[in-house]
């Protein structure tokens, strides 16, 4: 039977679990956890935060010991396979990384796999985001932090991270200035929002912060704001901080295998660099 003769809603379920299943098996085949041998717990949990609760998903070296603690914050369509792989590949390299659902306020059960390029999802995106306030972030990565804390495999006595892809890079910008004490290391990749006109623009937070950053910019994003790489770099450098700031030569969405501008070589740099890192400062 042919697609054209399929109604709507059923082509769309075919589109959704091919793109899953893709997403899926490449980031399996690209995964250092795939190659490095190294067992990894993956749980499904819930985090009570003073808004609600947020699903979300828990990765932590199998091997018993503590390790430091990782919010992994994703893109604008939220915590979906893709994200769940990214957290096995940080959890492979010895860390507690929690992926939580950033928009839990909002998102309904399956709208995780809205595709992002599709011109009609993009207003109920937009309400996610919008919904997921300034406020309300700082109040999750509270939340975060504490769920973090209280598991077994934690080391609290060492600092954690904050990590985040598209408008999870914003966030992480974000959850740096909420937590301070707290957050050592901030990595965002090809992050979305991060530097903008806006007084509540996430870049102006870096004083607040004591965390050292990796800030990773898709070619195409600096083409379109080619001001922001100097933006960021300026903040950074006169909070006193340490910081790279550098523009790769891939395009917006080069970490998701599901997506037209996947780049492995990016992805492996991109996530190295972010290791690098994490090792170095936590």
């Amino acid at each position: 039977m042919k697609l054209d003769f399929l109604d709507r809603d059923l082509r769309g379920l075919l589109r959704r679990i091919s793109r899953t299943f893709l997403a899926v098996l490449l980031a399996f085949l690209v995964s250092p956890a795939a190659h490095a041998g190294t067992k990894v717990t993956m749980e499904d949990v819930l985090v009570a935060t003073p808004d609600g609760t947020a699903e979300a998903t828990l990765a932590y070296p199998a091997a018993d010991r503590k390790y430091p603690a990782v919010i992994l914050w994703p893109d604008i369509v939220g915590n979906r396979p893709i994200f769940r792989e990214m957290a096995r590949q940080f959890a492979a390299e010895g860390y507690v990384v929690l992926v939580p659902n950033s928009f839990y306020r909002s998102m309904r059960p399956g709208d995780a796999e809205l595709d992002p390029w599709d011109k009609a999802t993009r207003p109920t995106l937009m309400q996610y985001r919008a919904e997921a306030t300034d406020d309300g972030i700082a109040r999750d990565t509270a939340a975060y932090l504490a769920f973090l804390d209280s598991q077994e495999r934690t080391d609290t006595a060492k600092k954690a991270a904050a990590i985040g892809y598209d408008l999870g890079g914003s966030y992480a910008f974000r959850a740096a200035a909420a937590a301070p004490e707290r957050i050592a290391v901030v990595a965002s990749v090809y992050g979305l929002g991060v530097a903008t006109a806006r007084p509540n623009s996430p870049h102006l937070l870096v004083p607040e912060s004591k965390a050292d950053y990796y800030v990773a910019i898709s070619k195409d994003d600096d083409t379109r704001e080619p001001q922001d790489k100097d933006d960021i770099r300026k903040a950074i450098d006169q909070s006193g901080l340490e910081g790279t700031v550098e523009v790769y030569e891939a395009n917006h969405g080069w970490a998701n295998p599901a997506a037209k501008a996947y780049d492995a070589k990016a992805a492996d740099r991109s996530f190295q660099s972010i290791v690098a890192l994490l090792k170095r400062d936590l």
